[in-house]
C-alpha cells in the first residue's frame, strides 16, 4: 500500500490542473465558430471587394456551419473598415477583406495610418486577384468619339482641367492606376474619390464623372451593357473575361504600366493559428471548385487560396512595389 505524501499530493493535483486547462483549450478551440463570424467588407456594397466577400461567404458558412456575415464599412480608402478590424479581439469572430489598397498602399500613401497593416493582422489567404480596367462615360465615348487610349489622351489634352477621374476612394488601385496614369502620360485630370466602386459607378455612367480605372469584376457587367466603354485594361496580360479589351502597354505605348488589385482574408493579431488554417483551407477548396471558379473567371477575377505564408510574403512585397508607385506619382493624402 502506498501512502500519498503531501508533496506527491501536490504534484498530482498540479497534473490534474494542467491537463484540464489543456482539455478545455482543445475544446474551445475545436468549438470555433460557435457563433457568426464577421466579415468586414471596407469599401459599400457593388465593388469588387464585396463582390468577392459575399462570393465565399456562404461557402465558409456550409463548411463551418455557422452564418459569415458580410458588414460593408467604407472610406478612407478602406482605412475605416481596416482598422475596425485591426482593434477588434482575435478570436476568430471578427475578419476583413483586406485589399492592395488597405495592406499594400497605404502605408506609403498615408502619413498617419490609424493600424500596422503588418504588426495588427495575421493574414489567412489571398481570395483573388484582378486586374483594373480604364473605362469611361458612354455618352463621352460616342460624341467625342473616343474609341481607343490615344484617343482618350489626344481628348484631355487638348481640354486641360476639364475631365474627373472617379475612384473608390483615396489610396485604393484604382486611385493609384489612375495616378500612374496621369504621370505617364503628362494628362492632368481631377481625382474625385468616393467610398467605394459601387456610388463611383452610378455617377460615371449619369456622365457625372468622366473617367475611372476600376476593378475589373465591379465595371464588366455595365461594359457588356454598353453603359460604359471599356478601352484597356491595367494588366501586363488581356483579361480572358474581355479578351478585344488592350493592355494599356499595347494601347498607349507605356512601357511596363501594370496596375493589378488583389484581395484576401486578414484576422487581428493574436488570431490563433489553427483557426487561421482551418480558414484557410476551406477557402482553397472551395476556389477550387469548378462553380465557384468558373464563376470568378467570368468575372474577370483570378482564384487563389494561398497559404498564410505565402499570402504574407505577397503582402510584403506589394508594400515595396506600391511604396515606388506613390513615389513615382507624387500622390499624396493629407
Amino acid at each position: 500500500m502506498k501512502i500519498s505524501t503531501p508533496t506527491r499530493r501536490a504534484s498530482l493535483l498540479a497534473l490534474a490542473s494542467l491537463a484540464m486547462a489543456c482539455s478545455s483549450t482543445v475544446m474551445a478551440q475545436g468549438a470555433w465558430p460557435s457563433k457568426p463570424v464577421k466579415i468586414v467588407v471596407p469599401f459599400t456594397p457593388g465593388g469588387t471587394t464585396d463582390i468577392l466577400a459575399r462570393a465565399i461567404a456562404p461557402e465558409l458558412a456550409k463548411a463551418f456551419g455557422q452564418q459569415f456575415v458580410i458588414e460593408n464599412k467604407g472610406g478612407a480608402g478602406g482605412n475605416i473598415g481596416a482598422e475596425q478590424v485591426a482593434k477588434s479581439p482575435g478570436d476568430g469572430y471578427t475578419l476583413l477583406m483586406g485589399t492592395v489598397g488597405t495592406h499594400g498602399i497605404n502605408r506609403a500613401l498615408y502619413p498617419k495610418l490609424p493600424y500596422d497593416p503588418f504588426k495588427d493582422f495575421v493574414p489567412i489567404t489571398l481570395v483573388a486577384s484582378v486586374p483594373n480596367v480604364m473605362v469611361i462615360n458612354a455618352d463621352l465615348a460616342a460624341s467625342q468619339r473616343i474609341n481607343t487610349v490615344e484617343d482618350f489622351i489626344r481628348y484631355a489634352k487638348v481640354n486641360p482641367g476639364k475631365l474627373n477621374m472617379a475612384s473608390s476612394g483615396n489610396g485604393t488601385s484604382i486611385h493609384l492606376s489612375g495616378e500612374l496614369f496621369k504621370s505617364k502620360t503628362g494628362i492632368f485630370m481631377a481625382h474625385i474619390p468616393y467610398r467605394g466602386s459601387g456610388p463611383a459607378l452610378l455617377d460615371l455612367t449619369a456622365g457625372n464623372m468622366h473617367v475611372m480605372f476600376d476593378n475589373l469584376p465591379s465595371a464588366l457587367q455595365l461594359i457588356k451593357a454598353g453603359k460604359l466603354k471599356g478601352l484597356a485594361v491595367t494588366s501586363l496580360q488581356r483579361s480572358g473575361a474581355v479578351p478585344d479589351l488592350p493592355t494599356i502597354e499595347e494601347a498607349a505605348g507605356l512601357k511596363g504600366f501594370e496596375a493589378s488589385s488583389w484581395f484576401g482574408l486578414l484576422a487581428p493579431a493574436g488570431t490563433p493559428m489553427d483557426i487561421v488554417n482551418r480558414i484557410q483551407q476551406e477557402v482553397a477548396k472551395s476556389l477550387g471548385t469548378p462553380a465557384i471558379k468558373e464563376k470568378l473567371l467570368a468575372q474577370g477575377a483570378i482564384p487563389s487560396g494561398m497559404t498564410p505564408a505565402q499570402f504574407s510574403a505577397l503582402i510584403e512585397s506589394e508594400h515595396k512595389k506600391w511604396a515606388e508607385v506613390v513615389k513615382a506619382s507624387g500622390a499624396k493624402i493629407d
